[in-house]
């Protein structure tokens, strides 16, 4: 459809997401595709999930699945107690400098903000109350880091990739991309069946995660 540029309301990119079962499978999937290895994250107690984290620059990269013998306090995020197939590119988050007012202009389907920490961390993210991806996740989550929190790209070390494009499409772009389409010159917006790719430079040359 369209590119756009700037951004808008403080809505930024902050992460991309890469859903699977099993952390080691879909970290192993991932480094593959990139040639390069991630690094370890952490566990959210809240959703009973895990992850491990790859620097891109001035965003991130997370691996998520469920944590083996971990009970969730809720349904998980980004659809991951229903997730089967390969691991793959689920779901991109935005952070905002204030959520609340974020949401209030924001579609319901988001969800509310769930507060979470990790280690140092403390965020607010928005969750569906049931755990799905909001428009097959062609909608960001949105994010609102706490405050004096350094997020983790300033903390990864750096392995040489950085984002060049996330493409995302929908049958209905246009009104994705209305409803809370983000202003950066990485990000696409494309009509087609619901689904995320990401260009991404490497060492080893420009990659493509899916």
């Amino acid at each position: 459809m369209s590119t756009r540029t700037g951004d808008a309301g403080g809505l930024r990119l902050d992460h991309l997401v890469v859903g699977c079962r099993d952390l080691d499978a879909g970290a192993a999937t991932v480094e593959a595709a990139l040639g390069v290895a991630l690094r370890p994250g952490g566990r959210h107690p809240h959703f009973g999930t895990h992850n491990r984290l790859l620097g891109l620059g001035d965003v991130y990269l997370e691996v998520v699945a469920p944590e083996p013998g971990a009970v969730a306090e809720a349904p998980r995020m980004f659809a991951l107690d229903g997730f089967s197939g390969p691991p793959r590119l689920l779901a991109y988050v935005c952070s905002v400098p204030d959520l609340d007012a974020a949401l209030a202009g924001a579609p319901p389907e988001l969800g509310p903000g769930v507060a979470l920490s990790r280690g140092g961390l403390t965020w607010r993210l928005t969750v569906p109350e049931d755990g799905s991806l909001p428009e097959d996740g062609a909608l960001p989550a949105l994010i609102e880091w706490g405050a004096g929190v350094t997020r983790p790209p300033e903390t990864l070390p750096d392995d040489g990739c950085r984002l060049l494009r996330l493409e995302i499409a929908h049958p209905d772009a246009v009104r994705i991309a209305a409803a809370l389409g983000i202003r950066d010159a990485r990000v696409r917006y494309d009509a087609g069946p619901p689904g995320l790719k990401a260009e991404i430079a490497t060492p080893a040359g420009p990659r493509w995660l899916c």
